[in-house]
């Protein structure tokens, strides 16, 4: 039998059960592709995440849905770094004659306690702390891509029950480490109204990894609030977003944090040639009652940094 350790994790969390959860196998060594696969499915969140050695960072990290791998996503990059600094914390109250094949054997040298490396698909991403409040920065090698979805604003907006003067502009792909379909709303409202059609989706165009996804957000009227000008860095806009996908079983989900299309919303503010540097405190989930808050910043220098609070609720050990 093989006995694999996992942490549950809420992230982008103000209290213990708003947040986005998320399960973390503490060491992954060993697991098949379809084993790691399968576990997701039976977790059934959003995400599930294996740590793995690595030679170029703190850990390897595998991200996987109930239905696919990931190149990454935020809020497993948040909830594992939670979890490495952890272990590390562990291990050096550990017997150093600890058996070299338990669950909890750390590999490697022991990573500052705030700050974290991990490399994902997508690349090598690196991750601060103040207390339990992680930050990333996204990986976008070669810097953003954007491109126009070819999609007309009365077509999205029927997806989502909604007219096409509540759009704020064209749906854009983006991609700073994971490509999604980023939807810009004229105001909050219209993203509170906004009511997926399940049997439109198969209208819906799918990313590069196949999935069919969509980000709703609230462009603010003072665009101002966000970035550039004397004091911006003072002033952070709030800004309600939504995120839905289609799951491997059908119908229209919804996700209640969503890191790495915070992150494309920092590369949509570039692509549109708005001001820098910009600062957002990002609302997500609310519609679900699992209220997430994400910080958004993008630097002078363009780099996009995403930020939340990570919080571990439970353990166990899975036997395979």
């Amino acid at each position: 039998m093989r006995h694999y350790a996992y942490r549950l994790l809420n992230v982008f969390s103000e209290s213990t059960f708003d947040g986005n959860p998320l399960c973390v196998f503490e060491d992954g060594t060993g697991l098949s592709d379809a084993e790691m696969q399968l576990l997701a499915r039976q977790f059934n969140l959003s995400e599930t995440t294996f740590l793995l050695p690595s030679e170029v960072a703190d850990r390897r990290v595998r991200v996987f849905t109930p239905g696919a791998e990931m190149r990454f996503a935020g809020h497993p990059a948040i909830g594992s770094a939670h979890v490495v600094r952890a272990l590390g914390a562990d291990a050096s109250n550990m017997d150093t004659a600890a058996p070299a094949d338990s669950a909890s054997a750390w590999h490697g040298a022991e990573p500052s306690r705030d700050a974290i490396t991990l490399a994902f698909a997508a690349g090598v991403v690196p991750l601060t702390a103040f207390g339990d409040v992680w930050t990333f920065i996204a990986p976008a090698p070669g810097g953003v891509k954007a491109r126009s979805a070819g999609i007309d604003r009365m077509t999205v907006a029927a997806w989502f029950g909604l007219a096409a003067d509540d759009l704020a502009g064209d749906p854009m792909w983006v991609d700073t480490g994971s490509d999604q379909l980023l939807i810009p709303l004229a105001h909050a409202d219209a993203v509170t109204r906004a009511r997926p059609d399940a049997r439109l989706i198969s209208e819906w165009p799918t990313s590069s990894v196949g999935r069919r996804t969509a980000y709703l957000f609230e462009v603010p009227s003072d665009s101002a609030e966000m970035g550039g000008g004397v004091g911006a860095s003072r002033v952070a806009a709030t800004v309600r977003v939504r995120y839905f996908f289609a799951p491997p079983a059908g119908g229209v989900a919804e996700d209640p944090g969503t890191g790495s299309a915070c992150a494309n919303l920092g590369g949509w503010w570039q692509a549109t040639q708005r001001p820098l540097p910009m600062h957002a405190t990002v609302i997500q989930g609310v519609e679900m009652q699992r209220t997430c808050h994400l910080q958004l910043q993008v630097d002078q220098a363009g780099a996009i940094h995403v930020g939340g609070r990570a919080r571990e609720i439970g353990r166990g050990t899975l036997t395979l």
